[in-house]
């Protein structure tokens, strides 16, 4: 039964993320800004909300009657599983599927400046979450500070990457739309307003499917008897980050490597500030 409740939200974290990435290309392409901006940005945050939806349902899980190391470990285990799932497994899942059609001599031509730029927040930012874990839990003001310190250094990373976006786009690296909006095929316009529809509609099924996974992780552990935390470290790593892996190929083997890299790296900051903070 646990198992069926993981694939069950799983199919709706997929479904919602979907939708949610492709309401957020169309809302690129009407804004008129750069692949960097909507990879690192849009469709990174859109594509990292399932594992970013699943260690926050846990943790105020934890705080609402349920066992509180539980939620904890699930939570800890999202975190720091997710980063390292994308800068593995990820690409290496990019370089083995475009093999065929570039070969392994063949090269991945990201935007190299939008590339630098994210991981060196990652880096930052992942590395100021880590000194959060060791911060002991009375210690509340070193926290707060850290948290504060987290959601700032986000802040900044977006108004750097917007403030590049002109100058891409200049240089021809302006966001396409791949596919049409889902909710035009059912006869409404690609308006503003569809858009942010769509927008709405993929984050409540993320949201619902996040709280369907972390029940079905807990159950899994009680059942298997192996930790929460291990679990998580490998179980909802490999499950929440389908949607940038199979973006991230898709966008790859299109030859939109900034679109891929991006949407990877993007996420990467994404989780290593917001989401620990």
């Amino acid at each position: 039964m646990n198992i069926l409740l993981l694939v069950a939200a799983l199919l709706i974290i997929l479904a919602g993320a979907e939708a949610f990435t492709n309401a957020l290309e169309h809302l690129g392409d009407r804004l008129g800004i750069s692949e960097g901006v909507t990879g690192s940005i849009f469709a990174a945050v859109g594509t990292a909300l399932p594992e970013t939806m699943v260690p926050v349902v846990a943790v105020f899980a934890a705080t609402s009657g349920q066992p509180a190391h539980l939620g904890e470990e699930v939570g800890v285990g999202a975190i720091l599983g997710a980063p390292m799932m994308l800068s593995t497994l990820t690409l290496f899942m990019m370089a083995l599927f475009v093999s065929p059609q570039r070969g392994w001599r063949g090269a991945l031509n990201p935007e190299p400046t939008g590339l630098r730029r994210d991981l060196g927040w990652f880096l930052t930012a992942f590395g100021l979450s880590t000194i959060a874990l060791f911060v002991p839990h009375h210690v509340t003001l070193a926290r707060i500070g850290i948290a504060l310190m987290l959601v700032t250094l986000y802040f900044l990373y977006v108004m750097v990457t917007l403030r590049a976006s002109a100058a891409l786009v200049a240089e021809g690296h302006g966001t396409e739309a791949g596919h049409a909006l889902y909710l035009s095929k059912t006869g409404l316009p690609t308006k503003m307003q569809v858009i942010l529809i769509q927008l709405a509609i993929g984050l409540g099924m993320i949201v619902f499917g996040a709280n369907l996974f972390v029940d079905g992780i807990e159950g899994l552990s009680h059942w298997l008897g192996i930790s929460a935390l291990i679990l998580s470290l490998l179980v909802v790593p490999i499950a929440t980050e389908l949607p940038e892996k199979i973006n991230s190929i898709l966008w790859v083997r299109r030859r939109k490597d900034t679109l891929a890299f991006g949407n990877i790296t993007g996420a990467l900051v994404f989780q290593g500030s917001r989401l620990s903070g």
